[in-house]
């Protein structure tokens, strides 16, 4: 059997970039709302029944979408917020409110064995996930965990992706709040 030059030659070409390094991407993100975008607007019903419209909100506002509603990590980032929530409502005149896609009844029990005193809405069906565009975690098994802090006229000023540590979303929000805190003006005499 005859083998042509060129054909040896593919075949050696092709066979050694099949082990060659591959450039890894940097890592980029799917989340469509970007720092400085105006967050999509939401009519979601919270654990209490209470209708919430994010465009209604006029004051900062930190919506944080979570994955599941009695699971562990989501356990903690909820009891988070709650213990900073009137640190975010006193020293940054913010709001908060959390999303995941299951139903009014599950969001009353969670809130309820939680005693949590913020809302926590009901996008069933991922209408507003989707809206925001959250990426898929773990390998597209679970929704993301994402936090977005929007100022007072609803445009975007932190976004925050971490799946792993639900606790330190608090962080990052407050963090953000707290820049964003307008300075007391100094008196004429100060």
């Amino acid at each position: 059997m005859k083998f042509s030059k060129a054909l040896v030659l593919s075949a050696v070409v092709g066979s050694a970039a099949a082990f060659a390094p591959v450039a890894t991407p940097a890592k980029t993100s799917a989340l469509n709302l970007a720092v400085g975008e105006v967050a999509p607007d939401f009519s979601l019903v919270d654990q209490n029944g209470k209708t919430v419209k994010r465009s209604a909100i006029k004051k900062p506002l930190v919506v944080y979408f979570y994955p599941a509603d009695s699971t562990p990590g989501c356990t903690v980032q909820a009891q988070t917020f709650d213990a900073r929530i009137n640190e975010i409502r006193k020293s940054y005149g913010a709001e908060v409110v959390g999303i995941s896609g299951q139903g009014v009844a599950s969001k009353q029990k969670f809130a309820s064995e939680l005693g949590l005193s913020f809302s926590i809405l009901a996008d069933e069906g991922d209408a507003v996930r989707k809206a925001f565009a959250v990426p898929k975690a773990a390998f597209g098994l679970f929704p993301g965990r994402v936090t977005y802090v929007l100022d007072s006229t609803g445009v975007c000023q932190l976004v925050y992706d971490d799946l792993g540590n639900a606790a330190s979303h608090v962080d990052k929000a407050a963090e953000k709040l707290s820049q964003m805190k307008p300075a007391k003006k100094a008196g004429l005499f100060a």
